[in-house]
């Protein structure tokens, strides 16, 4: 018998009922193919050829997303266009064709293979998860070059809302499927953080991800019941389970208008303590919806997007009107700039290096800065630019000794002696802090306190060093926990020492955005918790109506624990006496769940 009930990661949240159908994409099946040497330049024309069609058809997608969806989305198709323009790939395709005399579908389906594989085993899980897009946009140019129907242009005689599932969903697909018809989506492959999830969320598609088996467990036809909250399916959902999901739906939609109003105003718990909500910014175009869901500053400016794919690094100017824009955005609060956190799998092309085999224990972050002083002088100038007059700080990622922050204070003299005798304004006295993302900064906490002004700690790297746990690999979603006592009771070390000295301790990882976590940091003593823009809203109302006090009794009790499951139940124990755990997505979010694990499986993306 078929099991009823299948789990995977909600991606995109919403409630869905319709039949399903399920889809098979695949490599079209390619011949192998010789030619003789009077049809080489044909051959590497229809290369040629394939490749134009297939990035003006790419370029028809960005069009349409930028329309329905926004400009932050239709750029993953930027990704993907210069991905099926890659020089390099494509002299490769053509040098086969060349000396081995292979046709352009051969010698173009070796090459695709040969770079899968080459992504599929790297260290850098961002790769990883491109993988996807990597494959979708190889598989176009094979059916152009095999004069086959691409499977992405799948529309299929709908006839009514349908549930699609697939062993993987490409953002190509899900931007063309038709919202009328598509209520939902699962795929086996997929996190939170995919380009297909992120288009799935920004379209109002409910999805689920990561359902392992959902080809061979789902049948075409059969009835599925989907809540792209809790990341849970039902098959052939009773009336009572239907009825009930509808009512949970409804419960969730008022919620979402009271969070609208949530937004707006300070964060005070309803014991009256005060705690501060800021957003975590990767992009320009997430300044928007920080201001607007009410972040009163930006904890985690991150600045890498000014450097990674680009074929030149920016100026100075070009970084200090940035950082003086976002400033001036968010006054009076805070903006906490981070120096770029390059290195892992964030390289910009602006400048190489060779691959390492374990990326994020390699050159990555303040190393990468201290040992490119023409990049990063630079940037220091910017900042001490854009602080004066400002509420904005300094904050160092992956610090792992004392000299690190020595060295950079060393540079901001120097740098500072440099505007002066250029006669541009800068500030005077720039508070500098350090991520404690390493348990070699929990270790050293009493140290670097005495070299720096303030802590904010981020939990993916923390949890990821602290558990061995690679955060990117699905495989592993259920170990990454950053509610594990080992992490739990650096948070508090932390705390104590920064207490002591009289440093701000905040949170800027992905943990604050998760609402469970969020009233436990809230408890062990954080103040200030720094979240994902989306996620604003609801952290502001959990924090509101979960008191302080059963926060503070939560982290207590969490504390004394052995086990991530222990304290996982105890949150949840505390959580239950003030909100309906079903509305966050976090036990009962269908029908008839009871027990086990509750928390939604979600994927962190980088602190």
């Amino acid at each position: 018998m078929t099991e009823r009930r299948l789990r995977g990661i909600g991606v995109s949240p919403g409630t869905a009922l319709a039949p399903a159908i399920v889809v098979r994409f695949e490599f079209p099946e390619v011949t192998d193919r010789s030619i003789g040497p009077d049809e080489v330049e044909a051959e590497i024309a229809r290369l040629r050829q394939a490749i134009a069609e297939v990035s003006a058809e790419l370029e028809d997608l960005r069009g349409k997303v930028l329309e329905r969806a926004g400009p932050e989305e239709s750029g993953i198709f930027d990704a993907q266009i210069l991905m099926v323009q890659d020089p390099d790939f494509l002299a490769g395709v053509e040098f086969l064709i060349r000396k081995n005399l292979l046709s352009a579908e051969t010698a173009f389906e070796f090459k695709a293979l040969e770079a899968r594989e080459l992504w599929a085993g790297t260290g850098s899980s961002i790769l990883r998860e491109r993988l996807t897009d990597l494959t979708a946009t190889h598989r176009r140019v094979l059916h152009r070059l095999t004069g086959r129907q691409d499977p992405e242009w799948w529309a299929g005689d709908l006839g009514g809302e349908v549930i699609i599932v697939a062993r993987e969903l490409s953002p190509g697909l899900t931007v063309q499927l038709d919202r009328e018809h598509v209520v939902g989506l699962v795929s086996e492959e997929g996190t939170r953080t995919s380009h297909a999830a992120i288009l799935a969320h920004s379209l109002g598609i409910p999805a689920v991800m990561g359902v392992t088996g959902a080809l061979d467990r789902i049948r075409s036809g059969a009835t599925v019941l989907l809540d792209g909250l809790s990341g849970r399916l039902i098959l052939d959902p009773t009336p009572d389970e239907i009825y009930q999901a509808q009512a949970l739906s409804s419960r969730r939609h008022r919620l979402d208008l009271e969070l609208e109003t949530a937004a707006s105003g300070p964060t005070v718990t309803p014991d009256g303590h005060p705690l501060a909500v800021l957003a975590n910014v990767d992009l320009p175009e997430e300044l928007d919806a920080a201001l607007r869901h009410g972040a009163e500053g930006v904890g985690l400016l991150r600045t890498e997007f000014l450097v990674t794919g680009r074929t030149e690094v920016p100026t100075e100017d070009e970084q200090a009107e940035y950082f003086a824009r976002v400033a001036e955005a968010f006054r009076p609060g805070p903006v906490v700039i981070r120096t770029f956190d390059l290195g892992g799998d964030k390289f910009p092309s602006a400048f190489r290096t060779s691959p390492e085999p374990n990326p994020f224990l390699g050159w990555r972050s303040i190393r990468v800065c201290l040992d490119e002083p023409e990049i990063f002088r630079p940037q220091l100038r910017a900042i001490l630019r854009a602080a004066r007059g400002r509420n904005v700080r300094l904050m160092l990622p992956l610090v792992t000794t004392v000299e690190e922050v020595r060295a950079v204070r060393a540079l901001l003299v120097e740098e500072r002696a440099e505007l002066a005798r250029r006669g541009q304004p800068a500030v005077d006295e720039l508070p500098v802090g350090v991520m404690i993302e390493t348990p070699a900064a929990v270790i050293l906490a009493d140290r670097l306190a005495a070299e720096c002004d303030f802590f904010s700690v981020g939990t993916n790297d923390l949890t990821q060093y602290t558990l061995a746990v690679d955060r990117g690999n699905a495989r592993l979603a259920a170990r990454f926990q950053p509610h594990h006592p080992a992490v739990l009771a650096q948070l508090r070390h932390v705390l104590d020492v920064g207490h002591a000295r009289g440093l701000e301790v905040s949170l800027c990882g992905e943990m604050a955005s998760e609402p469970l976590w969020a009233i436990l940091l809230a408890g062990l003593g954080f103040r200030t918790l720094s979240v994902a823009p989306p996620s604003l809203p609801l952290i502001k109302w959990v924090l509101r109506t979960v008191p302080l006090a059963a926060a503070r009794e939560g982290a207590a009790r969490a504390l004394a624990l052995d086990t991530a499951a222990e304290v996982e139940a105890t949150l949840l124990e505390v959580t239950r006496a003030h909100i309906d755990l079903r509305l966050l997505g976090l036990r009962d979010a269908l029908p008839g769940e009871r027990g086990g694990a509750s928390l939604r499986e979600r994927s962190a993306p980088d602190s």
